[in-house]
């Protein structure tokens, strides 16, 4: 197949592969690499693909498919799409106020946005510049006073749902990272090179200083407040020692919608309907954290039946097609997580790259039920999947 190279318009990219090639272009090496990169080997990265493309949809013909309809109604309220943009850390980096441009695309887009605990802008100012619905990621640290901190915080600023990410408790060894620096947060004179010759990127990003973690500087001691400093302290905040006894804990202090993000057993599943969660999100933090981890569309089917009923089930890692959540929602998925996607938009062409980058998905979307002989994700169904050999 010709491969279309849209150069630096974002408006010309009509997949998210293209989006894609146009971002590469947009920021320099560095920042593309963060967004990109996996952990170690990249196994775990490439499986997320691998698991998604080996799954072939079997359609129904002559099937009147006017009148499509690819809205759901997720924790009781209508949303366009299935889908749920994820949380990711460092968005200023590829954009000024890049998370505020993300959750204003979700919010025109009518679907929900989740800030991450590691956002460069903090969750009141997000919530006051965008509005719609708002989602607050929460990494529980050594120091829970600063999870305390966000769940306090996030209530009042109305965020509607708190997802928990757990497959964070030791941090990911992402080599990329050590390539483009030569010692924690200061770059290889290749990469400062590389990073003058991106002035429009300069100027949007660096003229405002370097993005830092607004949400949780107050808990930073003051060497770890310089880029340097931070980049290295950033990885001994993780704690360890995290247990189910969190999950209870953090389900006592936060009233509204409590997710876990990083299930991907039949176990813990099910440990967390007995916890009291509201649902559960199927990811290997795509593909950033352990490097030989299964892909989560492979567990879907068997998680989806074993508490399927009794939880919300979302799915992320690796989707770029709305035929790959159209995949997910026939395995038994509410709603699919994206990550990446919207982050090439972001790093396109800021909030309006990442409008089309959700137009893209919903329009792969619509065009898939169709075709599918669809008229509603509802009619989607397991039996119309097969896994190739």
């Amino acid at each position: 197949m010709r491969r279309y190279y849209p150069g630096k318009n974002f408006r010309c990219a009509l997949s998210i592969e293209e989006l894609r090639r146009v971002a590469s272009r947009s920021v320099p090496g560095f920042a593309f690499e963060y967004v990109e990169g996996g952990a170690e080997d990249e196994q775990a990265l490439s499986r997320n693909r691998e698991a998604l493309d080996a799954i072939r949809i079997i359609p129904n013909t002559l099937v009147d498919t006017s009148n499509r309809n690819q809205s759901i109604v997720l924790f009781d309220q209508q949303l366009r799409s299935p889908l749920v943009i994820a949380p990711t850390g460092l968005n200023g980096m590829l954009r000024y106020h890049g998370d505020a441009e993300l959750a204003r695309a979700s919010a025109a887009a009518g679907i929900p946005f989740t800030l991450s605990t590691v956002s460069n802008m903090r969750l009141e100012d997000v919530a006051e510049s965008a509005g719609g619905r708002l989602w607050m990621q929460l990494y529980v640290m050594k120091d829970r006073d600063v999870a305390r901190d966000i769940i306090t915080r996030a209530e009042h600023a109305g965020y509607e749902a708190l997802v928990f990410t757990t497959d964070a408790n030791v941090f990911g060894y992402r080599e990329w990272d050590q390539r483009n620096y030569r010692s924690p947060g200061k770059l290889t004179l290749r990469n400062i090179v590389d990073t003058m010759t991106h002035p429009r990127w300069m100027f949007n990003v660096i003229r405002h200083g370097v993005p830092w973690f607004d949400n949780i500087v107050d808990f930073m001691p003051p060497e770890a407040k310089s880029a340097s400093g931070g980049v290295a302290f950033f990885p001994k905040l993780f704690a360890p020692d995290l247990t189910w006894d969190d999950v209870a804990w953090l389900r006592d202090l936060w009233p509204r919608k409590l997710l876990i993000k990083g299930v991907l057993s039949v176990a813990d599943a099910r440990r967390a309907v007995e916890s009291g969660c509201d649902g559960i999100i199927l990811s290997n933090h795509g593909g950033r954290q352990l490097d030989a981890c299964v892909a989560p569309i492979e567990v879907l089917p068997d998680i989806a039946e074993a508490v399927g009923d009794r939880l919300t089930i979302l799915v992320d890692s690796g989707f770029r097609r709305g035929a790959d959540v159209v995949k997910a929602v026939a395995l038994g998925a509410d709603a699919v997580m994206i990550g990446r996607a919207t982050l090439y938009g972001l790093a396109a062409g800021g909030e309006a790259g990442v409008s089309h980058a959700l137009n893209i998905l919903i329009s792969e979307i619509d065009r898939t039920l169709g075709q599918l002989g669809c008229k509603t994700l509802s009619d989607v169904t397991p039996g119309m999947l097969v896994k190739s050999r």
